[in-house]
């Protein structure tokens, strides 16, 4: 494995390593207005959701790598603590990163990009009309974390007013995480897009205690077969199944078939076993799964 001390990486070294390490993140799409009311406009993948009660965003407008300047946006939000976090969407990943080109100030990046400036409720900055959901926020605090060439300035920004399009709301009234169609950033020109076909579910381990991947039998942990994320399911079980369970699991046709064709060989019938169980995993019969294992 290759192990890198970053004090001796230069920024650019650092940040192409930890920008293709650390994603996909999501992208905000930040409205800022100067105390002369020039809007600016500018995307930003250090961002993330830091708290609901209350509801705080945070983004960073990090200081440049190449020159040690500082954004628009920053210098906005320091004049005025405002701003509208938009949420990106894949209809608009290109006029998004249109607008981060770095236009002098006093450019409108809405114009630039093409985007409709919308007005506010609550503060100054204009929303993306485009954006599938609309942060009204004021900013709390802006904390930097340095004053060298890629520093970030954390911006704490409490959401006021959300605004949500209803094409992307389900039958209940929520955000529908099929039609919202995210996209995310990587390294490089690398981005990623949310689709249907890439979205799946986990069970949240909240709801139940789950027996955890030491109480697997060593050779289920060890096996060639299961990953760990067939390990990581078989642990989120609430109980091992109770013998008479599991002996009943030998008549089950596939079980029965894999017994009988593997009569004095154990190590194949030990990766066959696995193997129908990695199945079953794959269909969210677990349990079954379980009880196969066990057997």
């Amino acid at each position: 494995m290759l192990t890198l001390k970053c004090e001796d990486l230069s920024p650019m070294q650092l940040q192409n390593y930890l920008q293709y390490a650390i994603a996909p993140r999501p992208i905000c799409l930040a409205s800022t207005i100067d105390a002369q009311g020039n809007v600016n406009l500018s995307p930003f993948s250090f961002f993330n959701l830091f708290s609901t009660n209350p509801p705080i965003c945070i983004f960073s407008p990090a200081r440049r790598v190449r020159d040690n300047t500082t954004k628009h946006t920053l210098e906005n939000v320091l004049e005025v603590g405002e701003c509208v976090i938009n949420i990106v969407n894949y209809a608009m990943v290109q006029q998004t990163s249109l607008s981060s080109t770095e236009y002098a100030k006093g450019v409108n990046e809405f114009e630039k990009a093409g985007f409709t400036m919308e007005t506010s409720h609550l503060v100054r900055p204009p929303r993306v009309a485009e954006a599938p959901v609309q942060l009204e926020c004021v900013v709390s605090q802006v904390i930097p974390l340095g004053d060298q060439n890629g520093a970030g300035n954390l911006v704490l920004a409490e959401i006021k007013l959300i605004h949500v399009k209803e094409e992307i709301l389900d039958a209940e009234g929520k955000i529908d995480q099929q039609k919202i169609d995210l996209v995310a950033r990587l390294g490089g020109n690398w981005y990623s897009r949310v689709t249907p076909e890439s979205l799946f579910t986990v069970p949240k381990p909240l709801t139940t205690l789950g027996i955890g991947v030491d109480a697997l039998p060593l050779s289920v942990r060890r096996s060639y077969v299961l990953t760990g994320n067939d390990l990581g399911l078989l642990g989120n079980e609430e109980q091992l199944p109770s013998e008479s369970e599991i002996a009943e699991m030998q008549w089950n046709t596939n079980v029965k078939d894999i017994l009988d064709a593997t009569i004095g060989d154990e190590t194949n019938r030990e990766r066959e076993l696995h193997e129908f169980a990695k199945e079953l995993i794959a269909f969210g019969k677990v349990a079954d799964a379980l009880k196969v294992l066990l057997l």
